[in-house]
This record gives C-alpha cells, sequence and structure tokens, in this order.
C-alpha cells in the first residue's frame, strides 16, 4: 500500500518537539509498522528526522511567510496548488492521509478525484482556535475550506469527542467521523527500573507552558504542600509563553528553589525525564469545549506512573478514577492539594494506581491500535500488520 501522509499545516514542525510533532512522527511509524510505502508531504519539517525516520520520503510543500496575515492567509489557500501537484507527482497511490490544516482541501480533492480513500485526522476546530487566539481575517473561507475537507473526505478521525462533535456539525451526515484519540508507543516509554524509595517527592508535568494547561494551579499546590511538609519538587518539562509568568508566581509563593524547568526537550528524552517523576499531574482548568485528547496523558501512563488528572473533556475517557489515575476537579487548588498530599502519604496505594496506569497504556492506547482503527476508517479492516503493501 503507497500512503501519502499530508501535513500542510506550518504551525506544525513534523520533525519538531511539539506535541503535534510526535503524533505526526507516531502516526508514521504505525503506518509504517503496517508495512505501507508513506510519502510524507508536509509545509514545515522542523529538522532532521529520528534515526527511525531517516530513510522516510519526504516532499516539502512551498513556505508561505509574509507578516499580513490576510496576505498570508491568500497565500495559503493559494499553496493547495503546489499541494495538488505534489500528490500528482508521486504516481499511483492507495490512500491519502490528512492532518487537517485551515486552508487544506487539495488533500482530500484529489483523492476524491481518482476515487482512493481519502482519511482526514481532525485534532481541533481550528477555525475557532484560530479565530480565539491568533486571529482569522478570512473566517468565511476558513469555514469554506472546512466544509470541502471534511465533507470531501471517506472519512474523518477525530482525536476526542468534542472534536468529533465539532466535525458532525460541520458536515452534517455527509461524512462518517470516528473517534480515535491518540496514542503512546510502550516500548518506548517504560516504568522507571526500580530503585530505592525517594526521601521526597517529584511532581512532574509534561507539555507547553500555556494558559489552558493550568500550570499555575499546580504552583498553588505546590505551595500549600511545602508549607505542610519538607521534600517536595516540581519538574516542568516544556516551554511556553507562560514561562515568565510561571517563574514569578514560584518566587511569590516562596517556591521557586523547589521548581525545576527543563524547557522543550526532545521526544527522545521524554522518557527519562518521566522515570524523574514520582507523581504526574494534568491540572487542566475548565476551560469551555476542552477538546484535547493530551499526549501527555498516554505518556504518564506508559512511564507506569501514579497520575493526578482534572476531571475534565477528554481526560475523563482516559483516566478513571482510582483505577489508573485520580480525578480532581479543574482548577481546584485545596483538591489537587489534598490528591497529592495523599498520594505521597500511601506508597501502596501509588504503586496500584501505577500498575493500573501501565496495563491501560499497553491494552487500550498504543500507536498501533490507533493506525490499525485508521486503517479501518478508510476501508482497510482486513489488513494484518506487516501486510499493508
Amino acid at each position: 500500500m503507497r500512503v501519502a501522509y499530508v501535513c500542510a499545516d506550518p504551525g506544525v514542525p513534523v520533525f519538531g518537539r511539539k506535541g503535534s510533532s510526535v503524533h505526526v512522527q507516531e502516526v508514521l511509524r504505525g503506518l509504517r509498522r503496517r508495512g505501507a510505502d508513506v510519502r510524507l508531504l508536509c509545509a514545515r519539517t522542523g529538522g532532521e528526522p529520528p534515526a527511525d525516520l531517516a530513510d522516510l520520503t519526504v516532499h516539502p510543500l512551498p513556505h508561505v511567510t509574509g507578516s499580513d496575515p490576510a496576505a498570508r492567509e491568500l497565500g495559503l489557500i493559494a499553496a493547495n496548488a503546489d499541494l495538488s501537484a505534489a500528490l500528482t507527482s508521486l504516481g499511483p497511490i492507495d490512500l491519502v492521509y490528512e492532518r487537517y490544516s485551515l486552508w487544506g482541501t487539495a488533500g482530500m480533492a484529489y483523492a476524491a478525484e481518482h476515487d482512493i480513500p481519502g482519511v482526514l485526522e481532525v485534532n481541533a476546530p481550528l477555525v475557532d482556535e484560530q479565530a480565539r487566539h491568533r486571529g482569522l481575517v478570512h473566517r468565511s473561507a476558513a469555514e469554506q475550506a472546512a466544509l470541502s475537507a471534511l465533507g470531501t473526505a471517506t472519512a474523518v478521525v477525530a482525536v476526542s469527542e468534542p472534536v468529533a462533535a465539532w466535525a458532525r456539525a460541520v458536515v452534517g451526515g455527509a461524512t462518517p467521523v470516528h473517534l480515535v484519540p491518540n496514542g503512546v508507543d510502550p516500548a518506548r516509554i517504560r516504568p522507571a527500573a526500580p530503585a530505592p524509595a525517594p526521601s521526597g517527592c517529584t511532581i512532574g508535568f509534561v507539555g507547553t507552558l500555556k494558559p489552558w494547561h493550568g500550570v499555575d494551579v499546580l504552583i498553588h499546590a505546590l505551595g500549600r504542600l511545602a508549607g505542610r511538609q519538607n521534600g517536595w519538587r516540581l519538574l516542568l518539562v516544556g516551554a511556553g509563553p507562560e514561562a515568565d509568568r510561571l517563574a514569578a508566581l514560584a518566587v511569590q509563593l516562596g517556591v521557586a528553589h523547589l521548581v525545576e524547568t527543563a524547557g522543550a526537550v526532545d521526544p527522545a528524552d521524554i522518557p527519562a525525564y518521566l522515570h524523574r517523576m514520582d507523581i504526574a499531574v494534568a491540572p487542566y482548568p475548565d476551560t469551555p469545549g476542552m477538546y484535547f485528547s493530551p499526549l501527555k496523558l498516554y505518556e504518564y501512563l506508559a512511564a507506569g506512573l501514579p497520575v493526578v488528572a482534572s476531571a475534565v473533556g477528554q481526560v475523563r475517557a482516559v483516566i478513571a478514577d482510582e483505577h489508573n489515575g485520580v480525578l480532581v476537579p479543574p482548577g481546584d487548588v485545596a483538591a489537587l492539594t489534598a490528591a497529592l498530599h495523599e498520594l505521597r502519604a500511601d506508597p501502596v496505594r501509588r504503586s496500584r494506581l501505577a500498575a493500573a496506569a501501565r496495563r491501560s497504556a499497553e491494552d487500550g492506547h498504543t500507536w498501533d491500535r490507533v493506525v490499525e482503527r485508521i486503517l479501518s476508517a478508510a476501508g482497510y479492516a482486513d489488513v494484518p500488520a506487516g501486510a499493508a503493501r
């Protein structure tokens, strides 16, 4: 099977360090493990590929530049012609798999014109997201592009139920929409080797430091914990626009000396940081329409860590309270503080949650399972692993 993987979103550096980068790389790996001959067409590589993807055939798409938002949007619309030409240059292909981008229509149109399956992966309601967070000049054109891409696809795969609901609202019943949350590679991320019990407790967070990740709530909880008991530490793995504000908050609360910020790290280095954590946290605030399928959750589970997470959105579909983690009300500093304090005090409970976390990652959240569901949506349900050629 020859697969064209399309990522025309200039905000996604395919070989970069962002969560979206990890997602693209893992689906590429999963398709190749199924025996597919994959060709990557992307707007932004973001650096050199990891060693296991170094032999991947990459077709860079023209980079649209410019500081004027209106002109840049028009340039991205025009870039559909470049994508169409690039797809034509590949020769015969069996499947177009595309990560939905704000202006992208050519991938699904090409699949429809050539009577081959076209699967569109939707990770966010991009029209609303762009308008809210970055600004959108040609909104009606973006809405029309979404309708065209989603309506032309053979199938849509959405990473969360809110995203699936948005996709269904766009296309009505014209295109089947499948819920396919994110995953993890449990062979890449494993529990740490057994070690003597630590004298303190390291709380960990992995992710971009942005307002909707709720790290400020976690720092407030650290302030309360440190006032009750010694030995608490916080390890933040990630960078982002909130970094300075969060650092100032830690100083204000008198816990700056307990916080280590690793910055953005290569995906290959994430397991080593996870192994330094005793408890992993996903402290999302109560954001209306929270639509993420957080990669960090699956990585925490695969690492066999006890997880404390906010009971919001897709998180509630991944973390079952007191089974493979602990759920707390979003934005509730007191509840988060209590959950962390109680977990530190109960190593037996931590071990039970950690073991269940690892099992849930292995049993239901692997990238191979994600790719299996993608191929099923494309009509290749009976293709065994390693035989997709």
